[in-house]
């Protein structure tokens, strides 16, 4: 039972070719049939397994993926969305529950939150770091990310924080910055099938064009600094970047891309994604803050970015 190479005689005996409404996802490493069952005994009250199978994707990125196929017996998604966190926890594995999914062979939209999905930091804070006042920008950044104040308030007074602040403190970060692990092994699997793929920031402009670049991707969607004889004015340029914004470039690019709705995607880890998220067929909290996690489609609390392709049908 804790041998993960049991687990291919589990999900062998237990494959069929049957009909189903909706599936669950395991995502770990080194899974094993005592990991499999205890998450199949749990929610069996929830969820009527019919058939389990690897993901085509099974270990291709070092990881087990098993699909339980099977039928939703109560309505109350909350509850078993909650239940499939809490699971997620004990056995520190991801568990996404769906009943649509979008299809990686056909073609779609990505577009991914920057800062703190992207890359491991909040470009802004870091700034504020250089200039002095980043435990007052941090802690208006956090409130910000759990909902609590509006966004574009939030923007513009940590914003004018940074007023004076040389561009050469933002070169020192973009230059620095930590890359997300999977990111590139998600956007490669992507582009092989033809995905666009974007970023939709609150963040700056400074560092989304260079990911733009760097990572290959195809748009960049942020905020401006304004900035003068080499200074941060304290000031943003142009529309904020704030929840509409990032719903609205989620629909616009696919628009302008012709992809179907249900071929959409987005990512991000704060309350000010999860309006993007409705907008799309799939949206994915990662490593997010609770609420986020609680109100997404699925969730990646454990793996890599590349974690996402588990969660799309071949």
């Amino acid at each position: 039972m804790h041998c993960s190479a049991a687990l291919a005689g589990l999900i062998a005996m237990q494959q069929r070719d049957v009909s189903f409404h909706a599936s669950m996802t395991i995502i770990g490493q080194a899974l094993t049939p005592y990991i499999v069952g205890n998450i199949l005994t749990d929610t069996q009250s929830q969820f009527d397994t019919v058939s389990l199978a690897f993901h085509h994707l099974h270990q291709q990125f070092g990881d087990d993926v098993v699909v339980i196929k099977g039928n939703l017996l109560d309505d109350d998604l909350a509850s078993l969305r909650a239940l499939l966190g809490a699971l997620s926890e004990t056995f520190n594995v991801d568990i996404g529950l769906q009943q649509t999914q979008p299809s990686l062979s056909k073609g779609g939209l990505l577009v991914m939150d920057m800062d703190s999905t992207v890359i491991g930091i909040e470009c802004i804070d870091e700034i504020a770091k250089l200039a002095d006042v980043g435990e007052e920008v941090a802690k208006v950044t956090e409130k910000a990310m759990r909902g609590e104040i509006a966004f574009n308030e939030s923007l513009h007074h940590r914003v004018a924080c940074l007023k004076g602040v040389p561009v050469e403190h933002l070169r020192q970060i973009r230059d620095s910055v930590p890359i997300m692990p999977g990111i590139q092994a998600l956007i490669n699997e992507l582009k092989k099938h033809n995905w666009k793929l974007a970023i939709a920031s609150g963040g700056f402009t400074y560092f989304a064009d260079h990911l733009k670049r760097r990572l290959g991707l195809d748009y960049a969607r942020s905020n401006t600094l304004v900035i003068e004889n080499g200074l941060l004015t304290g000031k943003v340029n142009g529309e904020i970047v704030n929840a509409d914004v990032k719903a609205k470039t989620v629909k616009e690019l696919a628009t302008t891309w012709n992809i179907p709705d249900t071929q959409t995607v987005a990512m991000g880890d704060g309350a000010n994604d999860l309006v993007m998220m409705a907008e799309s067929a799939m949206g994915v909290a990662c490593h997010g803050k609770p609420v986020v996690n609680e109100k997404a489609d699925v969730a990646i609390r454990v793996g890599s970015l590349h974690s996402l392709l588990y969660f799309l049908q071949e």
